[in-house]
């Protein structure tokens, strides 16, 4: 179920990354808009353990496949299928944002391979930087404005909730916890159910045969409650699912979706 951006080299959304500097965007400003035109067709977007908690109220939370798995929140079942916003990437309905997608255009990035820091970098084809019209002015001469001071911190915010995350994936593991995962949902009137894959979940029986230290110990340090988190979400499928009728989005029944 997961997708992969355009560019193997770039980040999911990103055509284009160009560092922000002073010098050549003394006089660009950010841009509001109301339409995240990014999301369209997008269908699982990266998560990271801290929005969980809020994610899950609205999105089924897996896990992509390969051996650095991901979590991601399923904004549909089906690539190119977004059910959360319409053809121009206005919000159907008020439902959580992930952070990865509240960052963009922005990205802290090494400019080369061996830097030892990250600097702010930006999409220049995203149309939500630029000199014309009106916004928030990225620069006060050669000084950073609140705007750009406050991306940047989010960024950095962003890169250290994904040491976490990293973590609490390596510790699922480490227990062998992770498996492919398989759902199937019969339609009315369909003969044959609709069956995804391509992903991964928590095995919830060898959640239950966990030693009782490494749960205390899970409980300690908040990983317990991610996990009940992304099995509870798990029921959303369906709640997807719906969406994807009403929208006529639908494919043939018995697909598999693999991982890209």
């Amino acid at each position: 179920m997961a997708s992969a951006p355009q560019n193997a080299n770039l980040p999911l959304f990103y055509n284009d990354l160009v560092p922000l500097n002073s010098r050549d965007h003394a006089t660009w400003k950010s841009h509001t808009t109301d339409k995240a035109s990014w999301l369209v067709g997008q269908h699982a977007i990266p998560l990271t353990v801290e929005e969980f908690p809020q994610a899950q109220r609205n999105f089924p939370i897996v896990f992509s496949v390969g051996d650095q798995p991901v979590p991601l929140a399923l904004m549909g079942l089906n690539e190119g299928v977004n059910v959360f916003v319409d053809d121009e990437g206005k919000f159907i309905e008020n439902v959580y944002v992930p952070a990865y997608a509240r960052r963009y255009p922005f990205l802290l990035a090494k400019l080369t391979p061996d830097a030892q820091e990250l600097s702010l970098c930006f999409d220049p084809t995203s149309g939500l930087l630029g000199e014309d019209g009106d916004g928030a002015p990225l620069f006060d001469g050669e000084t950073a404005t609140e705007t750009t001071q406050g991306m940047l911190k989010f960024c950095e915010q962003f890169e250290e909730a994904g040491m976490r995350t990293a973590a609490f994936v390596e510790e699922l593991k480490k227990h062998e916890l992770l498996i492919d995962g398989e759902v199937a949902i019969q339609q009315e009137g369909n003969d044959q159910p609709f069956v995804y894959r391509g992903f991964l979940m928590v095995d919830q029986n060898k959640l239950q045969n966990v030693r009782g230290d490494v749960l205390r110990g899970w409980n300690q340090s908040g990983f317990l409650p991610l996990l009940i988190a992304h099995l509870f979400s798990l029921e959303l499928m369906r709640d997807v699912f719906g969406r994807q009728i009403q929208q006529g989005k639908m494919p043939q029944p018995q697909v598999a979706i693999p991982a890209a």
